[in-house]
C-alpha cells in the first residue's frame, strides 16, 4: 500500500481480518475477557502499549502470552524483582576473554512483544529502563543508540492489591501506556467454562498472523478518517479533566494522540473507515483511567478519577 494514498475497501477489511483472526486464536486458550481482548486488539493496530492491572489468578499473564502468540511475534517475559538491573532487560557490552574485545549482549527487550509482569516490584531505576524503549523505539546502550524491529509492544502487569515491596509507577511512565485494562472475576458461566477448559492441556497455540502482516494493518489503520469535529471532541475532553477543580493532574496531550489513534483502530475493527463519537467514548475511559491525578482533598472524600472522567464524557461527547 502507498502510504501517500488512502486506503481501499479491500485493504480495510484485510486489516480487520488481521485483528480478528488473532482474536479467535486468543479466545481458544483464554476464557471470557471479550472487552480486553478487543482493546488489545485497538492496541495493536494503534501501535500502543498497555498496562494491564488486575488481582493475581485472574489470567493476566495468560492473556498476554496467548496473545504474542498468536500474532506470531517473538516474546520475551521479564519477571519485575526488586534486584532487577536495567542491563537486565536492556543488556550491555561484555567483554569477551577470547577476543579481547567487548560485545554487545542484547537483553529481553530486544522482542517484538515484552510482557513486563509485576512492573511495580521493580524500583524506580529499572522501571525507567524503559521509558525510552517505549516511546522512541530505541535502546540506548553506552552512548550506542539501537532501533528496534517493529512491531514493538510493551504489555505491563501489575497487582493493585498488595503494596508490600512495590514501587508505585511515576506518572511519565503511567502517561507511556496507552490504556489501563482493569481484568475482574469472570462471570459463574465464565468460570465454569474455565475449569471444563482446564479438564486437559490447554491447546498450543499457533500463529494467527506474521510480523509483517500487523504492520500493514497498522498502516492501513493510520489512513481511518478523523474529522476535525472528532478532533474537537477530544480537544474538550481533554480540557474537561484539566479544567476540574478535583484534579492536580489532567489528560496530557499524549492521551489525545492515544485516543486519536485508538479510535481509529476501533473504528477500522467495526467494520468503518471513519471515526465516530462512539468511538472516542467507548475509549475514553480506559485511556483516561490511569493518568488523571485527584486533589488529596478529593481522594479523602471519596472522589475517583472514574467520576471524573464521566463527567468529562458526558459534558463533551454527543452520540
Amino acid at each position: 500500500m502507498n502510504d501517500r494514498n488512502a486506503a481501499n475497501p479491500d485493504q480495510f477489511a484485510s486489516a480487520a481480518d488481521v485483528a480478528q483472526r488473532i482474536s479467535a486464536r486468543i479466545a481458544q486458550r483464554v476464557v471470557g475477557m471479550k472487552t480486553e481482548i478487543d482493546l488489545l486488539m485497538c492496541a495493536i493496530l494503534a501501535d500502543r502499549h498497555v498496562l494491564v492491572e488486575g488481582v493475581p489468578g485472574v489470567g493476566k499473564t495468560l492473556l498476554v502470552s496467548t496473545l504474542a502468540g498468536a500474532m506470531g511475534c517473538s516474546f520475551r517475559r521479564i519477571q519485575f524483582t526488586p534486584d532487577l538491573l536495567p542491563t537486565d532487560i536492556l543488556g550491555g557490552n561484555v567483554f569477551d576473554p577470547r577476543e579481547g574485545t567487548f560485545r554487545l549482549h542484547r537483553g529481553p527487550i530486544f522482542a517484538h512483544v515484552i510482557l513486563a509482569d509485576e512492573i511495580n516490584r521493580a524500583p524506580a531505576k529499572s522501571q525507567s529502563a524503559l521509558l525510552e524503549v517505549m516511546q522512541e523505539r530505541q535502546v540506548t546502550i553506552e552512548g550506542d543508540s539501537i532501533v528496534l524491529e517493529p512491531p514493538f509492544f510493551v504489555f505491563a502487569t501489575q497487582n493493585p492489591v498488595e503494596h508490600e515491596g512495590t514501587y508505585p509507577l511515576p506518572q511519565a511512565q503511567l502517561d507511556r501506556f496507552a490504556m489501563r485494562l482493569l481484568p475482574g472475576y469472570p462471570t459463574s458461566d465464565e468460570e465454569k467454562q474455565l475449569l471444563a477448559a482446564h479438564r486437559q492441556s490447554l491447546p498450543a497455540i499457533e500463529p494467527a498472523s506474521r510480523p509483517e502482516e500487523i504492520r500493514l494493518a497498522q498502516r492501513v489503520a493510520s489512513h481511518v478518517t478523523i474529522s476535525d469535529e472528532i478532533l474537537s471532541v477530544i480537544v474538550r475532553l481533554c480540557a474537561a479533566t484539566r479544567e476540574h477543580r478535583h484534579v492536580v493532574l489532567g489528560a496530557s496531550p499524549r492521551l489525545g494522540l492515544d485516543l486519536l489513534h485508538l479510535s481509529r483502530a476501533r473504528a477500522l475493527l467495526r467494520g468503518r473507515s471513519h471515526v465516530l463519537p462512539d468511538d472516542i467514548k467507548a475509549l475514553a475511559m480506559h485511556v483516561a483511567n490511569h493518568r488523571i491525578m485527584l486533589t488529596p482533598q478529593a481522594e479523602v472524600s471519596g472522589m475517583t478519577a472514574r467520576q471524573v472522567i464521566d463527567e468529562a464524557i458526558q459534558s463533551t461527547i454527543l452520540v
